[in-house]
């Protein structure tokens, strides 16, 4: 047995899109210990609803993540709602959720892109983001912008979007579904993706319950939990909406989970859009959140389950906001995947899990 040695890894590493530092504890090559440090880019968001009303403060909830941006958003102003007792029309849920499934389908071409690109497949992650574009190209012409959407608001959506236009954007991803299925075909049955990713990285089902892992990292280990199952808003109009799962718990599996999601959500968009109400958009709502009232949410972001939870003080500013990002809950299962790999495989695995630190952070 060789002796071991700590090998830093981060904040700043080639293939990690933000700062996540890993203590990695290695033996000839072979990574025995994993010990997670955090908190390089806390930004203090959730005190923020103290000198933000509930109106203000979605546009900072927007901001814990770029790429997810819209379903905090969402999921944010769906918590609000609960706490004041707002009724949301039915074509702004089904907007939003239009609009959610788009994000998760940019989220995961860009993941995609991002893993094409550490295992060395450079010319696969540039037509990932090709395809990605298109998907911010419909964002800026329905929402005039591409990251940041600004859309939601408590009690209904800032703007709506004609139905021949949404017509056009279901054209418009049909067209995308032809070329995304080639560069599927890529990732799921090129030789040399799956010699860098088949058997890496596994975790069984049962360590994935125990370790309470949420999104395609459960999903891909046969946790059959995604919480558009709970029929929330539009999704509850879902015909037969079944999670995506895998049972081979690898890194493979995790790309394939993802890979098929992204035309899921293009068939969840194409079943709302042909039958969305026309009951009006909604209005901001003018109330107050009650003093001692609390609400809690769920939402299915594109990396797994974030909860929120909002309490009020009879003011125009809530008491307390707090957001559980899937990201903090993936640590965990993170740091096992990761024991027993070798160091060569380490980003890899890191990036299957998808982890956002900014999300987890805040």
């Amino acid at each position: 047995m060789g002796k071991a040695t700590v090998i830093p890894f981060g904040p700043q590493h080639p293939v990690l899109p933000e700062p996540l530092h890993l203590d990695l504890v290695v033996e000839d090559e072979r990574v025995i210990e994993v010990i997670p440090q955090i908190g390089f880019i806390h930004r203090g968001l959730e005190k923020l609803v103290e000198k933000r009303d509930i109106h203000q403060f979605i546009y900072v909830a927007e901001r814990i993540c770029g790429i997810c941006s819209f379903g905090h958003s969402m999921g944010y102003a769906e918590t609000v709602e609960d706490l004041m007792g707002v009724e949301v029309p039915k074509r702004a849920q089904y907007l939003r959720v239009i609009w959610h499934e788009l994000s998760r389908m940019h989220s995961h071409l860009l993941w995609m892109g991002l893993g094409a690109d550490a295992f060395g497949f450079e010319a696969l992650f540039m037509h990932c983001w090709r395809l990605r574009e298109r998907i911010l190209d419909i964002f800026e012409a329905t929402t005039g912008g591409r990251v940041i959407l600004s859309v939601v608001n408590i009690g209904g959506v800032n703007r709506d979007i004609e139905d021949s236009e949404l017509y056009a954007i279901v054209d418009k991803l049909e067209g995308i579904r032809g070329e995304y299925r080639e560069i599927c075909n890529a990732f799921v049955n090129d030789y040399s993706v799956a010699s860098r990713l088949v058997g890496v990285g596994y975790l069984s089902q049962e360590e994935a319950e125990a370790l309470c892992m949420v999104g395609p990292f459960a999903r891909a280990s046969n946790v059959a939990y995604d919480c558009r199952m709970l029929g929330r808003g539009g999704y509850g109009d879902l015909e037969n909406f079944q999670p995506i799962l895998s049972d081979e718990g690898d890194c493979y599996a995790r790309v394939k989970v993802r890979a098929a999601e992204v035309e899921q959500s293009i068939d969840i968009i194409k079943e709302l859009v042909s039958k969305i109400p026309h009951d009006g958009i909604g209005e901001k709502s003018k109330l107050t959140p009650p003093d001692g009232a609390m609400a809690s949410n769920v939402l299915e972001q594109p990396r797994g389950e974030c909860y929120y939870f909002a309490r009020g003080n009879g003011t125009k500013n809530l008491d307390r906001m707090r957001m559980r990002t899937p990201t903090s809950q993936n640590l965990a299962g993170m740091v096992k995947a990761l024991e027993g790999c070798e160091l060569a495989d380490v980003p890899n695995i890191i990036l299957t899990i998808d982890p956002c630190i900014s999300c987890c952070e805040r």
